[in-house]
């Protein structure tokens, strides 16, 4: 009885030490006898207990590992802080085991000599400009160191980069200097375009002026000339009309005499009644035709006989 039970607890051991599950994004690295043997994959794996056993578990996922704040001098000799990020991956579980004691550290010390080595040939002012030309170099460089420990550096990203307290001083005050320098440009460059476009605003209002009161010369002198000439139209009509009225009367006057047959005598009376208006007139002297006066002296002759009657 008490056989059959250790043979039970003995069994159950062995199973427990036999079945391995891999989780999702994990691989186990599995030896046998002190010697790599194979990488498991996620789910169910089944080893030889006392002859195979789990050396590590690697994780797949993308992993980020803080590089400490490291003091770096720039060109000009300026000493900075900088705080760096790494991003990675293993692609090769075996590699990373077997190829470096810490892959974690080996990332970390190659991280920060290749930041002193590439910061060191740049001015203070560079490294704050070129952070993406940095984060590249950085990134180029470790993917290449690390492709024999099965890992890829994915990003590598500066957190930050602290310079020293007089340095930032120096930097505020050269930002504020500038600032204001910008601003007084702008404001110069403000006031300029306002000149400009006052003198412009001015010079077209001279223009459109210009062009008003021409126009409006041009109007008054097309307008002058339709009134003389409407004018000089109601003249020439009005005297038309006259000239015309004076020929009809004349036809009338002398369709009436020419119907009524008139003598010598008649004619004379008429002419002697033309001569009363004509006196009547402003003229000193006055003409007397010949044919008025034998008229008058019949006159005076009939004035005669009708005396002696």
């Amino acid at each position: 009885m008490w056989f059959l039970l250790v043979l039970l607890v003995i069994i159950l051991v062995i199973a427990f030490k036999s079945i391995k599950i891999v989780k999702q994004a994990e691989v186990y690295v599995i030896e046998r006898l002190g010697k790599f043997y194979k990488v498991a994959d996620a789910g169910l794996t089944i080893i030889i207990p006392f002859f195979d056993h789990v050396r590590s578990v690697v994780s797949l996922k993308q992993q980020t590992m803080d590089v400490p704040p490291q003091g770096v001098i720039t060109k000009d000799n300026v000493t900075i802080k900088i705080d760096t990020v790494v991003f990675y991956q293993i692609t090769d579980p075996a590699k990373a085991v077997y190829e470096i004691q810490s892959l974690k550290k080996g990332i970390e010390y190659l991280a920060i000599t290749t930041i002193r080595d590439i910061i060191g040939k740049m001015t203070l002012d560079e490294t704050f400009s070129s952070r993406d030309s940095i984060n590249d170099r950085l990134r180029v460089v470790l993917d290449e160191a690390t492709d024999r420990w099965g890992c890829k550096i994915d990003r590598v990203e500066i957190k930050d980069i602290t310079p020293p307290a007089d340095i930032r001083d120096a930097m505020e005050k050269e930002m504020n200097a500038e600032r204001n320098k910008r601003a007084l440009i702008l404001e110069s460059e403000a006031q300029k375009q306002s000149a400009v476009m006052i003198a412009e605003g001015k010079k077209q209002a001279a223009i459109l002026e210009a062009e008003a009161d021409k126009e409006a010369a041009i109007l008054k002198a097309e307008a002058d000339k339709e009134a003389k000439i409407t004018r000089a139209t109601g003249e020439a009509q009005a005297i038309k009309a006259v000239a015309d009225a004076k020929a009809r009367e004349i036809e009338m006057v002398y369709s009436a005499i020419k119907n009524s047959n008139p003598d010598d005598r008649l004619v004379q009376l008429k002419s002697l009644e033309a001569l009363e208006k004509v006196a009547n007139g402003e003229a000193n002297k006055v003409f007397i035709p010949f044919d008025a006066t034998s008229a008058l002296s019949s006159l005076g002759a009939i004035k005669e006989v009708m005396k002696d009657k």
